[in-house]
């Protein structure tokens, strides 16, 4: 059955024009997407807010992760940094601390960056205009768009991969190069149906059609709105457009962790700053070749000051997968035989606490393989 105020075509009709080129058609699609939006539209707590940074902030932390997972870090994050001032004027660990278990700890320093711009710059008040919004450190086009039309109603595109699907299969772009995000003629697409009808609405509402509906397989067509005006839809290439793309199989690395013990604790190391999980706080990582059974990383444990007794090895890999790369650890634990050298680089944590800039989901993975506790509180690390 078509969802309720769905758009109707007639049979036999011609393919469309461009939603850049047809801004009649590009109306009745945005009011059967406005409809629908009203009556489906999943209540997020970002979505009960006009405040630009608030949507600032939601739109960082939804890239390349789950809402269902963001709901709660977006709720802490706010109610520890409740306005840009209150960001912009936190420690970079505390900003990480608040990401920790997220990943992609790179958001959290831009973001942070971004607020000091925004003090230092506009006074602390995001501008409107999307060109001045990509001028801010982590703001691309994506984000620009998605603040200036979600928060001040503005005609700005956001297309994401979501967003792309939807306008690819809508229009029926053939073309796999003119079928992604960032793509010019998507952009144009997405400014005249954000103008046909309310940019707030309809930004979100292209979104959640993609997210709910519109998806990569088996999208659900017999519910959606603008089924009747989708070209892809009604000429039965649903599951060809967009082109069905084969991802390049991700480079693997190899780690050995040493997991050392210091009375009721644990030793962590920062990692260098720049790199993967860069100033977040791990057992101490040494690179190695071995595929099955891994030594003590001893000649790197010693280069770090540190006495060790080597107590065994944990069984297996800890695997962790970055966006463009994996990463297999096996974990060897061990007790100091004397107290780890005083540096900014080391740390003595003990389980229950939240070290410095957060425990990333990869060093609880790695404790916990070891056989230690890595809960923490206050929301040090993610659930």
């Amino acid at each position: 059955m078509a969802a309720r105020g769905a758009l109707v075509v007639r049979p036999g009709a011609m393919g469309p024009r461009s939603l850049a080129e047809d801004p009649a058609r590009a109306a009745r699609i945005a009011e059967a997407l406005s409809c629908w939006f009203r009556a489906h539209a999943r209540d997020l707590p970002f979505r009960r807010t006009r405040d630009p940074y608030a949507i600032w902030v939601s739109e960082v932390m939804l890239q390349q992760t789950r809402v269902a997972t963001v709901v709660a870090y977006y709720e802490r994050f706010l109610a520890r940094f409740p306005t840009v001032e209150a960001l912009a004027a936190a420690d970079e660990d505390e900003v990480l601390a608040a990401f920790s278990g997220l990943g992609y700890y790179r958001r959290a320093r831009l973001l942070h960056a971004g607020a000091r711009c925004v003090v230092a710059r506009y006074g602390g008040a995001l501008p409107r205009d999307e060109a001045a919004l990509r001028t801010i450190p982590g703001i691309g086009a994506y984000t620009a768009g998605a603040i200036a039309s979600i928060a001040f109603d503005r005609p700005a595109p956001a297309v994401d991969g979501n967003v792309a699907r939807v306008l690819a299969r809508l229009d029926g772009i053939e073309d796999p190069a003119e079928q992604v995000a960032g793509r010019p003629g998507l952009a144009a697409r997405a400014r005249a149906l954000l103008s046909a009808g309310r940019p707030r609405v309809l930004a979100q509402a292209t979104m959640e059609l993609g997210a709910l509906v519109c998806t990569p397989q088996a999208p659900a067509c017999d519910r959606c709105p603008v089924a009747g005006a989708c070209h892809a839809h009604r000429t039965g290439r649903v599951d060809r457009i967009p082109a069905p793309r084969r991802r390049p199989a991700r480079p693997q690395a190899r780690f050995v962790a040493a997991v050392l013990r210091w009375r009721d604790g644990v030793v962590l190391e920062r990692r260098p700053a720049g790199g993967l999980l860069g100033g977040l706080w791990c057992p101490p990582l040494a690179p190695c070749r071995a595929r099955v059974r891994p030594r003590a990383p001893a000649r790197a444990v010693a280069d770090r000051g540190l006495a060790v007794e080597w107590t065994g090895s944990a069984a297996g890999w800890v695997r962790h997968a970055f966006t463009h790369r994996v990463w297999l650890v096996a974990a060897w634990s061990g007790e100091l035989r004397a107290p780890p050298p005083e540096s900014g680089a080391l740390v003595v944590w003990r389980p229950g606490e939240a070290p410095p800039g957060g425990l990333p989901s990869l060093a609880r993975r790695i404790l916990a393989h070891a056989g230690v506790e890595a809960a923490t509180k206050d929301g040090g690390t993610a659930p």
